[in-house]
Formats: C-alpha cells, sequence, structure tokens
C-alpha cells in the first residue's frame, strides 16, 4: 500500500481501472519513438467507424521538469509542464491550449502522509476555481471535490467520497452530480501470483430512479497475457485479452455483445501500443 491517502481521483479508482481500462469499441494505433535529445515522440491514431482521429506528442524531461506538447488533426495545441516536488510532496502543474485563449490553468498538488490537496485555477479574468481534498491514511480516506464558477458565483460540481483500504481489499463510496449519483464500488484480489481480482460497481441515479449494476475479474494467464471480463444489470458483455509482447509494446482486442439482443453484432475493439 502507499503512504498516505492520496488525491480524489484516486477513490474508486482501482475498481474503475479493473471494469473499464483498455476496453474499447475503437481502433488504436500508437507508436513511441526516442530522438537522440531524449525527446519521446508519440503518434496516435483512432479510427471510428468511418472517423479517424490523429495527433502527435512529444515529451521532454529535464530533471524535475517534464513537458509535455500534443497537435491534434483539429490543430489544436496541448502544453502541459509538470515540475515535479519543488518542494517536498509538492506537484507543480501548468497547461493550455492553442487557440482556445481560456483554456490555461495552473494546478497545484500536495501530499502528505496524513492529506492529499489538489486545487486549480483558470487563467481567466473570472476563473473557474476547482478544489479537491482528501483526509486520513492509506486505509481510511474521506474527500471532497468542488468548482466554483467565479463569473455567476456558483458552484458547478460537489461530490464527496470515502474509501477503506486493507491488504486485499478496496472499498468506496461516492457523492456526484451535485448529490444526485450514488457509487458504491468494491475491488478484491483473490490471487495475486496471477494478478486475480474481480471488483464490482453499483451506481444509483435518484433523478432518473435507475440502478447501473457492473460485475468484472480480471487474471493473468501469464506474465505477458491478461484477460478481463465484465457484464451489467442491462445486459452488455465485455471482454478483452491484453499480451505484451515485447517490453512496454502491448496489444489488445475487445469485444462487446448486447446478451439481451443477441442478433446485433458485436463490437470490436484493437489496440496497439509501439515502444522502443
Amino acid at each position: 500500500m502507499g503512504k498516505g491517502p492520496g488525491l480524489y481521483g484516486d477513490i474508486g479508482k482501482k475498481a474503475r481501472d479493473l471494469l473499464y481500462k483498455d476496453y474499447q469499441s475503437d481502433h488504436k494505433f500508437t507508436v513511441t519513438t526516442y530522438t537522440s535529445t531524449g525527446v519521446a515522440l508519440t503518434s496516435t491514431g483512432i479510427k471510428k467507424g468511418d472517423l479517424f482521429l490523429a495527433d502527435v506528442s512529444g515529451q521532454l524531461k529535464n530533471k524535475n521538469i517534464t513537458t509535455d506538447i500534443k497537435v491534434d488533426t483539429n490543430s489544436n495545441l496541448l502544453t502541459t509542464i509538470t515540475i515535479d516536488e519543488p518542494a517536498p510532496g509538492l506537484k507543480t502543474i501548468f497547461s493550455f491550449k492553442v487557440p482556445d485563449q481560456r483554456s490555461g490553468k495552473v494546478e497545484l498538488q500536495y501530499q502528505h502522509e496524513y492529506a492529499g490537496i489538489s486545487t486549480s485555477l483558470g487563467l481567466t479574468a473570472n476563473p473557474i476555481v476547482n478544489f479537491s481534498g482528501v483526509i486520513g491514511s492509506n486505509v481510511v480516506s474521506l474527500g471532497t471535490d468542488l468548482s466554483f464558477d467565479t463569473a455567476t458565483g456558483n458552484f458547478t460540481k460537489y461530490n464527496a467520497g470515502l474509501s477503506y483500504t486493507n491488504a486485499d481489499l478496496i472499498a468506496s463510496l461516492t457523492v456526484n452530480d451535485k448529490g444526485d449519483t450514488l457509487t458504491a464500488s468494491y475491488y478484491h484480489t483473490v490471487r495475486p501470483l496471477t494478478s486475480t481480482a474481480v471488483g464490482a460497481e453499483l451506481t444509483r441515479s435518484f433523478s432518473s430512479n435507475e440502478n447501473t449494476l457492473t460485475i468484472g475479474t480480471q487474471h493473468a494467464l501469464d506474465p505477458l497475457t491478461t484477460v478481463k471480463a465484465r457484464l451489467n444489470n442491462y445486459g452488455k458483455a465485455s471482454a478483452l485479452i491484453q499480451h505484451e509482447w515485447r517490453p512496454k509494446s502491448l496489444f489488445t482486442i475487445s469485444g462487446e455483445v448486447d446478451t439481451k439482443a443477441i442478433e446485433k453484432s458485436a463490437k470490436i475493439g484493437l489496440a496497439l501500443a509501439l515502444k522502443p
């Protein structure tokens, strides 16, 4: 277990990764190369039906400063500068997108043995201020996530979460969407040697009076190959297999089928990531 409660985004993250990470219905190709000066260049292409999207990004690390630059097919330029630990436990992130002049944002993250705080401020005349904080330990933690629009004087987001962690189990409870959505999640490590785990997530929407239950599992067939599967109460069943055919180079194939309408075609997704 890590030291301290982490940040608010860590609440329920293990269960979300088990149930949703790497599942997709698109075709994605990513290749990363490195220049002689140490710059990492990554090209990504995604095929969504008849639509093809692409972007090129570069990453340069210099001591504790990391600069990421991404250009997409719509000629948007996104720049992110991360300064890791200018002081113990502190991280500073500055980001902006061109030509969106209102996209500039500065974020400060601070992690302590008993607290994790993240606050961000938009670089505009009337910015949106985001604050999230978690207190507790690496066993029990309680946190909140807020956004305030200084232009209107209203809170645009207020969420809260509770997490419990022990050696092989992580349980969390969050209230989102201004109190309209309640989500409970559960992650249990069954067999660490084969990365076998099970997880579940139950979401209750009070406005629509709907419940969504998703259960899933994962298992490592060998040190390089992992399989995952999930099913929700609407009859959507998904599965994937991911193979690391060389260090950091992954091939993933995933599929989804509607068990309540089996005559419909299954959705198949492919992802290939190449790294030297």
